[in-house]
């Protein structure tokens, strides 16, 4: 993948929006000092907003709650293996009890996690506002880029088509 774009406000946050929504799953990680992996955990995306912030259902007396109060800056790795699309995150998150938002993030599955449904006395949610996100988006799913590959590794030239680089949201 040779295509460096670093896209900047509108740009960067449609594709924030298009790679989350397509993907929804993250490794969402906190207490980064330790650097262990054992504050990774798998979480759904709830939502990401105009303003570029991704939210999360959470249980507030969940252990990633507690070390977010403990430290706020956490990283989210999304990845589509099947089309080649990658998302790091890094942010600062809060947690929120907003009820109307609660409202409306709300889906049939949390009730998989909160059996009294939205109005369990745990559901909480974590906001996340990016600091910086890097991705890297292949075009095509992944049997067609491996024929690239090949003809590319026959040819010598690079028939894979793919962008990187930094998405900048602040000031949105």
């Amino acid at each position: 993948m040779s295509n460096t774009e670093n896209l900047t406000s509108d740009k960067a946050l449609k594709k924030l929006n298009e790679l989350v929504d397509d993907i929804k799953m993250c490794l969402f990680c906190t207490n980064l000092k330790t650097d262990d992996g054992a504050t990774c955990r798998p979480m759904s995306t709830a939502r990401v907003d105009d303003n570029g912030d991704i939210w999360f259902m959470s249980g507030k007396s969940s252990d990633k709650n507690r070390e977010i109060k403990q430290d706020n800056k956490v990283r989210l790795y999304y990845s589509h293996p099947g089309k080649s699309s990658y998302l790091v995150v890094n942010g600062e998150a809060r947690i929120s009890t907003d009820r109307q938002m609660i409202d409306e993030l709300w889906s049939p599955l949390d009730k998989t996690w909160f059996k009294e449904g939205k109005d369990d006395p745990e559901v909480s949610l974590i906001c996340v506002s990016s600091i910086s996100a890097y991705y890297w988006d292949t075009k095509g799913n992944q049997m067609v880029n491996f024929l690239k590959m090949v003809a590319s590794a026959a040819t010598g030239k690079n028939l894979v088509e793919g962008h990187q680089g930094d998405l900048s949201i602040s000031g949105h």
